[in-house]
């Protein structure tokens, strides 16, 4: 019996091992890639058409997850993951503002992620610097006349990654037509406590009185109090976690949440429609 257990436990190794490799050999090859590009266009193409059927998300906020694990199941070192999760991001920006989201919040690093190895926090500031250089001379940028602000305890930053988001910052501060905010060394509680100590100093001035606060003037004090649509209507998260992480504390008290499995590099135009499908069914169903 025990032998027989054996066999048929090898036998379905053998099986998963072999229906892997064929899976993986299918997959890859090129008509294969190029056949299921042009059925996601299509799908994409459909999915829009029934989005701009209904109510856009004014404030849409991405933590993008999982391009560690998606570079270690591809093979890749981690610092590619992070390449390609930036060149993923690029693609978000464009999805957004093609469906008509006017608020676009990404959570790129947390205060936590400074406890990582030396390396990954020097590649990940290394890409910052250059990626937000790159944003400050970016023609969509300024045809679009897109604000880029870069939320977070900036201080903790190296000058050179502060500098940048800095210029950048100045380079679009007057645009208005969309907004598009970077979190980086960014924590829920931190931001909040920052805002409770800023109150709190405000009160010994005697610029506001005890009785004038209230949620209206917390939130005055936020990152996100410029912002025509502070709160996210969408909070979406891939790689498989259900949880918030610390992001947008105060801002997400009555936001929808989404969650996918997919791995933020591997996060395709369907999936990111699939999660504003699924915010205007809950619209619907609510009647909003």
């Amino acid at each position: 019996m025990i032998i027989k257990k054996f066999e048929r436990l090898g036998e379905k190794a053998i099986e998963t091992r072999f229906a892997r490799r064929a899976i993986k050999q299918i997959t890859e090859n090129k008509l294969f890639k190029l056949v299921r590009r042009e059925m996601d266009k299509l799908i994409a193409k459909k999915m829009m058409q029934d989005i701009k059927k209904e109510k856009i998300p004014n404030h849409v906020a991405i933590i993008m997850d999982g391009n560690r694990r998606y570079a270690l199941m591809e093979g890749f070192p981690p610092t590619k993951g992070h390449e390609m999760g930036k060149d993923k991001l690029e693609e978000v920006v464009g999805w957004c503002r093609e469906i008509g989201v006017k608020v676009l919040t990404v959570f790129a690093f947390s205060t936590d992620n400074f406890k990582r190895s030396k390396q990954e926090v020097e590649h990940l500031m290394d890409m910052f610097e250059k990626d937000l250089k790159e944003l400050a001379e970016d023609e969509r940028i300024h045809k679009n006349r897109i604000k880029v602000s870069v939320i977070g305890k900036l201080d903790l930053l190296p000058e050179r990654v502060r500098k940048a988001a800095e210029d950048v910052m100045k380079k679009t501060e007057k645009y208005d037509r969309y907004y598009f905010n970077i979190a980086i060394g960014y924590g829920g509680r931190e931001e909040i406590t920052e805002a409770i100590k800023k109150i709190a100093e405000d009160v010994k001035k005697g610029k506001i009185e005890p009785d004038e606060i209230n949620q209206s003037k917390v939130a005055s004090y936020l990152y996100t109090s410029s912002l025509p649509f502070p709160d996210p209507d969408l909070i979406l998260r891939t790689s498989g976690e259900e949880r918030i992480s610390n992001f947008l504390l105060w801002q997400l008290a009555y936001s929808e949440l989404y969650f996918t499995d997919v791995y933020w590099p591997a996060f395709k135009k369907k999936d990111f429609l699939r999660a504003i499908l699924s915010y205007q069914r809950r619209q619907r169903r609510y009647g909003k």
